[in-house]
């Protein structure tokens, strides 16, 4: 599907040297030229493009390609592989891309020392973290939302604590596109994940490591001194928050630690936008039910 941005053949405002060249140029309007558009022809054929290039090949065209891009990760191995290749790349005036990091509260400590560790030894980058919208503390949220929500309703769980403030976060920078740590070797539902897709917002996503398995990742990692989560010597695969996270036994897949014993695999950044306004919807209809169902038990008592 295309991008958000409005697509080439609605030009409008166009000088009259452009209108004449029939090419928009950098003196265009604003108005004029779309950020970045995708129709599905060109989206099927960079990804059969792109699927045979190395990780650091397609960084470098995602940094001279895509405007506005940025990296969301929580510093699992990829993520970590994926800005250590970035801060390397050889390209002239090449474009800064940040860091977003959903802090949801209920990360292990040692994430969140190992975010300390990636500030020292990546310097120049920035790191924009969110958190869910209000609080600042896991004593705040269960003040707020209730004692352990992510048992007693976990879709609501992921939407306050990872969808709403990934949403916020792409709104208050202006995201076009961003770099992803998925690959298809992590199973599920990423074992047949494109290169680049874009979601139905228009949001642009690339899985630049998606060809490479845990143990390139892990080499690449070793090779190449970049700080890592110590609980990865203890285990662990895919680190997420401390309630929903165990270490792998020998032959499982790596996120099988992940929601262990739940038909579950993604924490919702990755989920349809739809699934989420419709899981809203329900849970307003479901709140006004009650309220109603309050004042009806109340009217009754009244007149009793």
């Amino acid at each position: 599907m295309p991008s958000r941005f409005a697509p080439p053949y609605e030009l409008e405002g166009m000088s009259t040297r452009d209108e004449e060249s029939g090419y928009a140029s950098a003196s265009s309007s604003d108005e004029s030229i779309p950020d970045v558009f995708f129709t599905k022809p060109h989206l099927t054929f960079l990804n059969r493009q792109l699927q045979n290039l190395e990780p650091p090949e397609i960084l470098r065209w995602c940094n001279t390609t895509l405007p506005a891009l940025y990296q969301t990760t929580a510093f699992g191995l990829t993520g970590l592989a994926t800005l250590d290749m970035l801060s390397k790349l050889k390209i002239p005036r090449p474009q800064v891309v940040d860091l977003i990091f959903l802090d949801t509260l209920h990360h292990f400590s040692e994430t969140l020392s190992l975010v300390d560790r990636v500030r020292k030894q990546y310097p120049l980058v920035n790191i924009h973290v969110y958190k869910p919208s209000g609080v600042e503390t896991p004593e705040q949220f269960a003040q707020k939302h209730g004692e352990r929500l992510w048992e007693t309703n976990d879709q609501l769980y992921d939407w306050i604590a990872k969808v709403e403030p990934a949403q916020r976060a792409y709104r208050e920078l202006q995201v076009n596109a961003v770099l992803t740590g998925r690959r298809r070797s992590q199973g599920g539902k990423r074992g047949d994940l494109d290169i680049i897709e874009v979601d139905e917002a228009g949001l642009i996503k690339v899985n630049p490591l998606a060809n490479w398995t845990f143990k390139q990742v892990q080499d690449y990692i070793k090779a190449n001194n970049v700080p890592y989560n110590e609980l990865l010597d203890r285990g662990y695969k895919s680190i997420g928050d401390w309630h929903s996270t165990q270490p792998t036994k020998e032959g499982e897949d790596e996120r099988a630690g992940r929601w262990k014993g739940q038909q579950k695999t993604e924490c919702g950044i990755h989920n349809p936008r739809s699934k989420y306004a419709m899981f809203l919807r329900e849970q307003e209809l479901k709140k006004q039910g009650e309220a109603l169902q309050l004042a009806l038990q109340s009217g009754l008592k009244m007149e009793s």
